[in-house]
């Protein structure tokens, strides 16, 4: 830094202010109104036909059926808020708006697919222990309907789930709740053939377990990105090197990498150049580079001129 005073340089190094990207923080997630409102929608109007059919049947299953399928308006609703308050402008308090409440809303997601899961395996269990008659036909004939409305629904968030953690915990909700109803709907068809009644509480388990396994991996991905661990699919010693290769660049430190939403990564870091201060041109051109390479839209730059001296960077590489 200089000396206000005297006017001459007195520390080693000069920290020339960060360079913020004021053109946005990169592409938001895609707008999924329509699709959380008919998914929503579908699956309110199976729950009251399953609910009337479990009335009339005496079915405690497609009661409890049900009442499994009304975690699914749930989730879609807490995914749909997540998403809406995402688009909310950032504020004094709110710097970065409220892109963050995609991350809980995935978090939330996986966590009531786990709980609802697991009170379909406990009522299995609790089947499985004392078997009650089913109706095989009238199962598998509701269940079939529920093939189709999770299964629409699911098609609705297809093509986001990819990019989007968000977007994936709807799709994975209403994917495995389609592939329940369709193991509910052979189980049915067995039992109306066999009178096997054990078939649908045991198949019910398989299923549910199979659908936890792969439920397992979102729940970790979307906690890793609540703790704000750099983001899956970027790595970050990559990005340390492509921005250490960049002319004039002798070392990078303070190094940080986070998902500001589940769609938008951030980073920070600081860059040291003897040569002096780059210019603007620089970087415009490193936050392209992070852009273009690693999907990284909202970076921010500190350039300092001279050496690093030691244990003042707080970077265990300095």
């Amino acid at each position: 830094m200089w000396d206000s005073l005297s006017g001459i340089q007195t520390a080693g190094s000069i920290r020339l202010g960060a360079h913020h990207d004021h053109h946005g923080h990169g592409q938001g997630p895609a707008n999924y109104d329509r699709a959380f409102a008919v998914g929503i929608g579908l699956n309110i109007a199976y729950v009251v036909a399953e609910v009337g059919a479990g009335l009339w049947t005496g079915s405690v299953a497609l009661l409890a059926d049900a009442g499994h399928n009304l975690s699914d308006v749930l989730g879609l609703a807490v995914a749909w808020g997540g998403a809406a308050l995402a688009r909310r402008p950032a504020t004094g308090r709110y710097t970065y708006g409220w892109k963050g409440a995609t991350i809980l809303a995935a978090l939330a997601n996986s966590i009531l697919l786990l709980v609802a899961l697991g009170a379909v395996m406990l009522e299995a269990a609790r089947r499985l222990a004392a078997p009650a008659p089913v109706m095989g036909g009238v199962v598998a004939g509701v269940a079939a309907v529920g093939i189709l409305v999770n299964g629409a629904t699911a098609m609705l968030f297809a093509r986001g789930r990819h990019g989007d953690v968000n977007i994936r915990g709807a799709f994975l909700h209403m994917a495995a709740d389609a592939a329940v109803s369709a193991g509910v709907v052979v189980a049915g068809l067995v039992i109306w053939r066999t009178g096997a009644v054990w078939i649908d509480p045991l198949s019910s388990m398989v299923i549910a377990a199979l659908i936890v396994w792969r439920t397992w991996g979102l729940l970790r991905e979307t906690t890793e990105m609540a703790l704000q661990a750099v983001p899956r699919g970027i790595d970050p010693e990559a990005v340390r090197t492509a921005l250490g290769t960049m002319t004039g660049v002798s070392h990078v430190h303070d190094l940080h990498i986070w998902p500001m939403s589940t769609t938008e990564p951030v980073l920070t870091a600081h860059l040291v150049m003897p040569g002096g201060w780059p210019g603007d041109r620089f970087l415009v051109e490193a936050r392209r580079m992070l852009h273009d390479r690693f999907g990284i839209g909202h970076a921010t730059l500190q350039v300092e001129v001279g050496q690093v001296e030691a244990g003042v960077c707080g970077d265990e590489r300095c």
